[in-house]
C-alpha cells in the first residue's frame, strides 16, 4: 500500500493504429480521433495518449512514414483540443522521428515506448522541455520484448537504476521523468496465466519503484474479466500518478467502489 496519496490522473487512449486489440479505441480519421478524445475528456481524463503503431504480436511493424500517415492531422487536432481543455497530449512511439514531428505539431508529453534506450530518443527528450514517460522495456522496443527471468520487481528496479544514471548523464532533468513499469508490453505468445502473475507481482510491489522518488505511470487493465478487475483494483489501492486507460468510466467506477477519486 502506498504511504502517500498520488494524484491519480487519468490519461485516455486514442489509437490511430488499425490493429489495436482495443478496437473501440481506434480512430482512423481526424474526426474520429477528436470524437474519441472528447469522450475521454468528458469522462474524466486530464490527458490524451495517441499512438500510431501497435505493440502486440498481432500488429504489423511499420516504418516511420506509415506511422506518421496514421498520426498526421490527428496530432494537430488533438493538440488544439487538449490546449482548449487544459489537458496534456502525449504521443506513444518508439520512433524518435515520430516523436520529433509530434512535438513540433503540438504534443506536450513524450511517451517513449522504446524505454528511452535509443540515443536519438534520449537526445530529443533532453532537448524538449516536456514531461517524459519512460517505460521499462526488456528489448529494443515493445515488439522485440523478451521474457523477464527472475523476480520482475528486482529486474525492473535494476533496469531503472542503470537507466536513470544514463539519462542524467545525457542531460534529461530528473524532474521531468515519469516511470512506467512496462506492464502494458510483453513478449509474443505470452500465456495469460503467466502475464497475470507477472503483472500482479509488479503491481503489488510498486513501493519498490516509488523508492526512486518519481511519479508513476501505470497502463491500467481494460479487459473485463475477474483477473483484470483484480489487477485494476490492486493498481487503484496502490495508487498511481498517471493511469493510462482505455475505459475511464470503468476505472472511475472502480475508484468510487474503493472509496478513492481521480484528480480532475
Amino acid at each position: 500500500m502506498a504511504d502517500h496519496a498520488p494524484a491519480m490522473r487519468l490519461h485516455g487512449v486514442v489509437n490511430a493504429s488499425p490493429d489495436s486489440l482495443a478496437d473501440f479505441s481506434v480512430a482512423t480519421t481526424v474526426e474520429g480521433a477528436v470524437a474519441r478524445a472528447v469522450q475521454l475528456l468528458d469522462q474524466g481524463c486530464v490527458g490524451i495518449d495517441l499512438g500510431g503503431a501497435g505493440s502486440t504480436q498481432f500488429a504489423d511493424r511499420v516504418d516511420v512514414e506509415v506511422e506518421w500517415r496514421r498520426l498526421e492531422g490527428k496530432v494537430q487536432a488533438l493538440a488544439q483540443l487538449c490546449e482548449a481543455r487544459g489537458a496534456l497530449l502525449s504521443v506513444d512511439s518508439w520512433q524518435p522521428e515520430i516523436m520529433r514531428r509530434a512535438l513540433d505539431c503540438g504534443a506536450t508529453m513524450i511517451n517513449a515506448a522504446d524505454g528511452l534506450q535509443n540515443p536519438e530518443m534520449v537526445g530529443l527528450a533532453a532537448l524538449r522541455e516536456v514531461p517524459v514517460v519512460a517505460p521499462f522495456v526488456w528489448g529494443a522496443d515493445p515488439k522485440a520484448s523478451r521474457p523477464v527471468t527472475g523476480d520482475p520487481v528486482e529486474v525492473i528496479c535494476e533496469w531503472f537504476d542503470r537507466s536513470l544514471q544514463r539519462w542524467a548523464g545525457a542531460g534529461i532533468e530528473r524532474s521531468r521523468l515519469i516511470l512506467d513499469p512496462g506492464t502494458g508490453f510483453g513478449p509474443p505468445d505470452w500465456e495469460w496465466s503467466d502475464r497475470y502473475q507477472y503483472q500482479k507481482r509488479v503491481y503489488e510491489n510498486l513501493d519498490a519503484l516509488r523508492a526512486f522518488g518519481l511519479p508513476m505511470y501505470l497502463p491500467l487493465p481494460w479487459k473485463q474479466t475477474d483477473q483484470h478487475d483484480e489487477l485494476l483494483e490492486i493498481c487503484i489501492r496502490a495508487g498511481f500518478d498517471y493511469g493510462r486507460c482505455h475505459r475511464p468510466d470503468r476505472v472511475l467506477a472502480a475508484m468510487r467502489r474503493l472509496g478513492t477519486v481521480a484528480q480532475s
